[in-house]
Formats: structure tokens, sequence, C-alpha cells
């Protein structure tokens, strides 16, 4: 018995015949276009290594080569964004704002944590409709610390962190890698 519609799961390879024929008359096939964004971070024996790259895309198109990914929230930590440029630019820059303030009103630098839970409280307000996927990184007086937090504001805290479309790349540098007590060149290097 034959089904009357086909499944539209599992792989589908009607275009092979399709992209022989033109490559055998000379013709371009068809290639997958690179899009999105790539951010890691992690940690090392004193400190936090993040990186991010500098590509904006819109679509298959790259809008800017020179994208500023990685966000100053206070001297003593960063967040990389990847998203929509204009969200996590909005959001670190709100909650850098509030993390100077609150270092004036205590004459203390900010903890890590207290940016952490900044970002996701907000994120989480808006129940994922600020597209802003961060990974935060930072030093203060307990140590070195890496969050991750999601567009709907859950959070994960670990040595070593991805996100963004070249995230399992990424992840499986690290998971071959990575180990504790990294060495800061090392860490650089990774």
């Amino acid at each position: 018995m034959t089904p009357l519609i086909e499944p539209n799961t599992g792989f589908k390879f009607d275009n092979v015949k399709r992209n022989q024929l033109l490559s055998d008359k000379g013709y371009m096939t068809p290639t997958a276009t690179k899009t999105g964004t790539t951010i890691v971070g992690l940690l090392y024996k004193d400190g936090v290594v993040l990186g991010a790259d500098t590509r904006a895309t819109s679509g298959p198109i790259v809008a800017d080569k020179n994208c500023r990914k990685i966000h100053y929230l206070a001297p003593n930590m960063y967040c990389c964004g990847a998203g929509t440029a204009a969200d996590t630019d909005y959001t670190t820059n709100m909650v850098g704002s509030q993390l100077a303030l609150h270092a004036l009103n205590t004459g203390r630098e900010a903890r890590v944590v207290t940016a952490m839970t900044k970002l996701k409280q907000y994120l989480f307000r808006y129940q994922g409709h600020v597209g802003a996927a961060l990974i935060l990184g930072g030093v203060d007086v307990t140590g070195p610390h890496l969050f991750t937090i999601h567009p709907h504001g859950s959070t994960d805290k670990l040595p070593y962190v991805t996100m963004g479309s070249g995230s399992l790349n990424a992840m499986s540098v690290f998971e071959s890698s990575w180990r504790p007590n990294l060495t800061r060149d090392e860490a650089v290097e990774m």
C-alpha cells in the first residue's frame, strides 16, 4: 500500500538530478550561504576570555563587516551579544548604565552576578520578544564568572559557552581542548 501524500520529514534528494544537469551545462550549482553570529566565552585560571565575529548580516547579505558585538558593561565585565543588533546594543547599554549608578550609590564595583540578574530580569519581562542572546563574563571579588543569558531570560553558569549559528563548531573545539586552570595565553589561543 502506498501513501497518498509523501511525508515531509527526512532528507530530500529531489534536486540532485537538477544540480547535476546545471553543473554539466557549465552553470554554477546552488551553495549554502553562511549567516548569523558566533559568540564564545571561556574561563581560565585568573579570568575570562570573550570572543565574537564582527559581521552583521541581514538574511544572506552582509550588512556590516565591522559590527561591535562585545559590549562594555563595567570596568570589570563585558557582554557578547548575538541576535538582533539593536536589541543587544540597547539591552547592554541600559544595564551598563544601571551598573554605573549602582557603583556610584554603593561606592563599590558591581558584581558579575548583579549584571546577570539585571539582564535576565529584563529579558524575562519581554518573554523572548527582545532578540538578545548574551554571554556575560567578568571578574569581581569572588573570582572570574561566565554566564549565558538566553532571550527568554534563562541563564547558565559554565566554564565555557558558545551561542549563535556557529556555536556547535566552537563548542567542539572547547569540549576537546578546555581544561581547568588554563593560562591566559592558552585560553586566548583556543
